[in-house]
C-alpha cells in the first residue's frame, strides 16, 4: 500500500472498550462508508480510520484530517463530508466546519 496523502480520523466515541461518547450517537459511524466511497470516486489517495473518544462531544461528530491538522466539528451528514473533501481538493480547509 502506498502512503496516503490524507489520513481522515472519525470519532467513534470509544472510551476503553465501549462507545460512550456522543459522536457515535450522532451517527459518526455512518460517515465512514460515505467518506470511503467519495474518496474512491474522486481518486483521492486517503485512509479513513475511527478513533476513540476525542472528548469534544458537544462539537461532534468530530473529524480530523492529517497531515493538514484540520479538526472539524458538526460533521453530521454527506453535505459536510462533501464540503470537507471539496476543500481538500482545493488544498484548503472547509472553514464552515473548522473547530476553532
Amino acid at each position: 500500500m502506498q502512503k496516503p496523502d490524507y489520513h481522515i480520523f472519525v470519532c467513534a466515541s470509544f472510551r476503553g472498550t465501549e462507545a460512550k461518547g456522543k459522536c457515535i450517537k450522532k451517527n459518526s459511524m455512518n460517515l465512514i462508508p460515505y467518506f470511503e466511497e467519495e474518496l474512491a470516486d474522486r481518486g483521492m489517495n486517503a485512509m479513513v480510520t475511527t478513533t476513540g473518544c476525542l472528548k469534544l462531544c458537544e462539537e461532534g461528530p468530530v473529524v480530523i484530517v492529517y497531515p493538514q491538522g484540520y479538526w472539524y466539528r458538526g460533521v453530521v451528514d454527506e453535505d459536510a463530508v462533501d464540503a470537507i473533501l471539496d476543500a481538500l481538493e482545493e488544498d484548503e480547509p472547509a472553514t464552515e466546519y473548522l473547530l476553532a
